[in-house]
């Protein structure tokens, strides 16, 4: 089963976070540490993805931002278990 999210990557961070949402529709923010040059953003960032979902880096997909902060990815794995998920992180379950 495969399951959009969308995110805003914020990198250059100070540490790594996947946390918190931002703008309307919510996306969720994930802040990296590595830059955004050469794809190590896009890398940090299916990294950071796959530990806060808890599954492989994969199962990770960009399919449309690749060189924008808004990023659209396909995560493949139980809906229901992503969207519990995306809600704990997100900081406000009625959001997703």
């Amino acid at each position: 089963m495969s399951f959009l999210l969308e995110i805003r990557v914020r990198p250059n961070a100070s540490r790594n976070k996947v946390g918190g949402t931002v703008g309307d529709p919510p996306r969720l923010v994930v802040a990296v540490q590595a830059p955004a040059v050469d794809g190590k953003a896009n890398a940090a960032v299916v990294k950071e993805l796959a530990i806060a979902f808890n599954l492989r880096a994969r199962d990770f997909t960009i399919v449309h931002g690749e060189l924008a902060r808004d990023k659209r990815l396909i995560i493949d794995g139980n809906e229901d278990e992503l969207i519990a998920r995306l809600a704990e992180l997100s900081g406000d379950p009625k959001l997703f």
